[in-house]
């Protein structure tokens, strides 16, 4: 098992970073999340779970341990395969999984793109007690409102740029997805804002 891929970002895609480790380049899959935190030609660390099927070998990054290790335990449950639970880790952190399960929350599951009522019914009872207890504060999810000014607009300014956007295109679909941004409950996920602001920068090229 490759535990933990480490080295300098030679690459960014909107579902991929390339980490060159020894002088090989790393193709690791991970959530929208993850990746606005990396800079190509900054280190980076990524807790890592190879998944191997008959026809690829494929490795999935994370920006900790704990989100490895939940990514692993929610293929536990019948029916989850590794891009499902990735999408979950994109709309829910660790915690959040953690809290939802224990609540019963099926409408925190159901904002999973994939997963209906009847899913989440059978998830929840599936992943019962497997999740464990929150680590961090209790309550805490993403999407709790952060004090002062909002975080979102400098994260995915960031990310468009170290996906190799000009300063002044990241500007423009910064811009171009504000509104969305403005009409979430809570503070907005940069995740989902940057698939809408890569959508956009599309449009217009």
């Amino acid at each position: 098992m490759i535990a933990f891929v480490s080295g300098q970002v030679a690459a960014l895609a909107p579902t991929t970073a390339v980490i060159e480790v020894g002088g090989v380049g790393m193709a690791v899959q991970c959530t929208p999340n993850t990746l606005a935190a990396l800079r190509i030609g900054q280190e980076a660390r990524l807790a890592t779970s190879l998944v191997v099927r008959e026809d690829s070998l494929t490795l999935y990054g994370f920006a900790d341990d704990d989100e490895r290790q939940i990514f692993e335990l929610l293929q536990t449950a019948s029916g989850v395969g590794p891009r499902l639970a990735q999408a979950m880790l994109a709309v829910h952190t660790p915690d959040a999984l953690r809290i939802a399960v224990a609540s019963g929350d099926e409408k925190a599951l159901t904002a999973v793109p994939g997963i209906g009522k009847r899913g989440a019914q059978k998830l929840l009872l599936e992943l019962k007690d497997r999740l464990g207890e929150p680590v961090g504060a209790p309550g805490v999810r993403r999407g709790a409102v952060a004090p002062g000014p909002a975080p979102w607009r400098d994260q995915l300014h960031a990310a468009l740029i170290g996906l190799g956007y000009a300063a002044r295109e990241a500007d423009e679909a910064v811009a171009a997805v504000a509104p969305q941004a403005e009409a979430s409950t809570g503070a907005p996920q940069v995740g989902q804002l940057l698939k809408a602001a890569l959508q956009s920068l599309n449009r217009t090229r």
